[in-house]
């Protein structure tokens, strides 16, 4: 099949979307390809469709967990096999899903960037007939772009593996240094650059000064009709702002990355099928969720970053009908905005003690550790240890750099279990073990093929089935996991901490200096470009396009600044209109002013009144006290 009759097969489209039949010609001719495509412009496409047309597997490469999940289900839905693996799964569980790429009919494996760290991945790669390597958010290559990723470096090591197979990535959001960045990273041979406009004619920027936000917002959504979302700083204000809207008559709802996993798909479906009209936020929503219908986006808080800000406001209106993007923001924010920045650059001294703290925290040996990976409860280690939760996080982040360790985002593992030994002994131990055998033949029947790998259980499904308590089944499969019946991962819903190297005490920890100013330099710029974009009066798209490299822009005409220097120009007009009535008229006649207000056919009594005043004060119109007159 060529990349036509697959689209049509597989997506059932007719046709491609501006760039992608572009981006995929590149990609089938062989070419190292950098593709820019704005928030909701079909990315997804352009690394599927031409892995469907090759033979082979593609790998993609993606920071976003959850992404890659929903991507994996989204193919198995049109009957293409994928498979994702990534922080806190089980050696032997990432040995089989593995095998099943080299030997099975698997067209795409998800890898998140820690997991190119991994010699098993790396080798079991190499016996892979790849013919893609697609690379997501390619931005985070880049320490210059605004959400670096250090194990995104790693992607090389695939390069070197596989020489000849070519490498798309993607973004939606990059300037042109980081552009040359990602293609210098990725050792591109002799790219091919596709860039969409960052234009999206059908988006009405705004920027609001209003000391009274929440006021403004039920403003806002009073005058704009469907659903949208409302991002905010962080996770108590999305239940804060949610209940204030609920009482007043706008149904909404909230979500963050903290709510458990069952909870945040629910509402996520709500909102998507338009359940609830308002969905409050942290800017862990959004991410590949495609609801074209989203009339507005209202930032409560100033970004961090244009980018950030970019992509978030571009989930308004994918239907390409109008849709609003407005940023609230006052003095107060400006101050909030620089204290958040002083928070994100600990101290090397803060870095070392947080590194120390961790290896106390999971009970570590100096020396010990490497390729452990443990759940990671920031609240509760930010706690314990009685340090700040922006430290702490941008302190793993310097650490993640240096390569000490990888942090990943929140991910919900359920949980698994792989029988690792034969049907017949577990027949034999049923027949031994009579109060075990409810349980086994519910797994059996219940989960398909966990003799070949790693099966999705339900505890409390089985506990329903075999009329046992919930706790009665975990300790019941934990003992079967201690005799080495079965393999057993239960579920978890927490970021993953991984150390790459041994615990190491302070005296021969080496913290890059030079790094952490550059990391400074940059986010000084990203937030003066923000900063300026809320304080300057100039047409909001065109101060974007410009930070997007797109300068000479023309102005939208459906920003807040448009609009309010249309109201100027318009009421010039005006003024110009009543005037050249008002000297036409006493031309050829005297008028009282009351005959005159009366006989001006243009503007309101009080625009003509105004103008009328005016003349006179300038001297261009005389009266007598009774009469006006030239």
């Amino acid at each position: 099949m060529n990349e036509t009759e697959v689209l049509r097969r597989y997506w059932g489209y007719e046709g491609f979307r501006p760039l992608q039949d572009d981006i995929i010609r590149s990609v089938l001719e062989g070419n190292d390809t950098l593709a820019l495509l704005p928030t909701g412009g079909g990315k997804s496409i352009c690394f599927q469709v031409p892995a469907m047309v090759k033979e082979g597997i593609c790998i993609v490469i993606s920071p976003l967990v959850a992404l890659m999940k929903d991507q994996v289900e989204g193919l198995k839905a049109k009957g293409i096999e994928g498979v994702a693996i990534y922080a806190g799964m089980g050696k032997r569980e990432i040995d089989i899903l593995l095998d099943n790429c080299i030997y099975g009919n698997i067209k795409f494996l998800y890898l998140s960037p820690e997991r190119l760290m991994s010699e098993l991945v790396r080798i079991r790669i190499s016996y892979m007939n790849v013919n893609l390597i697609a690379v997501d958010e390619a931005h985070c290559i880049s320490q210059w772009g605004y959400d670096f990723r250090p194990p995104y470096l790693k992607i090389n090591e695939i390069r070197e593996i596989h020489p000849n197979v070519p490498v798309l990535a993607l973004t939606a959001t990059a300037t042109r240094f980081v552009r040359n960045d990602i293609v210098e990273k990725l050792h591109f041979k002799e790219p091919n650059i596709f860039v969409q406009s960052f234009a999206r004619k059908n988006l009405s920027y705004v920027v609001l000064d209003d000391e009274d936000k929440y006021r403004r917002l039920i403003k806002i959504l009073t005058n704009v009709k469907g659903s949208g979302l409302v991002y905010v700083r962080n996770r108590r204000e999305t239940a804060e702002v949610a209940a204030f809207l609920n009482r007043n008559g706008i149904a909404a709802d909230y979500y963050h990355a903290g709510i458990e996993k069952e909870e945040r798909f629910r509402k996520q479906e709500t909102w998507k099928l338009n359940r609830i009209r308002v969905m409050v936020a942290t800017n862990a929503f959004g991410m590949g969720i495609d609801k074209p219908d989203v009339r507005f986006v209202v930032h409560l808080d100033l970004p961090d970053s244009l980018e950030a800000y970019y992509q978030e406001a571009g989930r308004a209106g994918r239907d390409l009908q109008k849709a609003y993007t407005v940023l609230l923001a006052n003095k107060s924010d400006e101050a909030s905005l620089k204290a958040k920045y002083a928070d994100s650059f600990p101290s090397v001294e803060e870095i070392k003690k947080v590194y120390h703290y961790l290896g106390n925290y999971y009970q570590l040996a100096y020396g010990a550790g490497e390729g452990l990976t443990f759940g990671f409860d920031l609240a509760d280690f930010c706690k314990r240890f009685n340090v700040g939760v922006l430290k702490t996080m941008a302190a793993l982040k310097f650490l993640e750099h240096d390569g000490y360790l990888t942090l990943s985002e929140n991910i919900f593992l359920p949980s698994r279990v792989l029988f690792l030994v034969g049907s017949e002994d577990v027949y034999r131990f049923q027949i031994e073990n009579a109060g075990y055998d409810p349980l086994i033949k519910a797994i059996l029947r219940s989960y398909g093929g966990s003799f070949e790998q790693y099966v999705k259980i339900s505890e409390s499904e089985i506990a329903g089935k075999i009329r046992v308590s919930y706790a009665d089944v975990i300790r019941m499969i934990n003992n079967l996991n201690e005799q080495g019946l079965l393999s057993y991962l239960p579920q978890s819903d927490q970021p993953q901490l991984q150390y790459l190297r041994p615990r190491l005490d302070f005296s021969h920890m080496d913290i890059d200096v030079k790094y952490i100013e550059q990391r400074k330099e940059l986010q000084t710029e990203q937030i003066k470009a923000v900063l300026a974009y809320a304080g300057k009066k100039e047409c909001r798209s065109v101060q974007l396009l410009t930070y997007f490299d797109e300068p000479g822009s023309e102005k939208c005409g459906i920003c807040d600044v448009c609009l309010a220097e249309k109201k100027a120009n318009d009421a010039d007009q005006l003024e110009d209109k009543i005037d050249f009535e008002i000297v036409t008229l006493l031309q050829t006649e005297t008028y009282s002013l009351d005959d005159l207000v009366n006989t001006i056919a243009t503007g309101t009594d009080n625009e003509r009144l105004e103008r009328i005043r005016a003349l006179l004060d300038a001297g261009k119109i005389k009266t007598d006290g009774k009469n006006y007159y030239l």
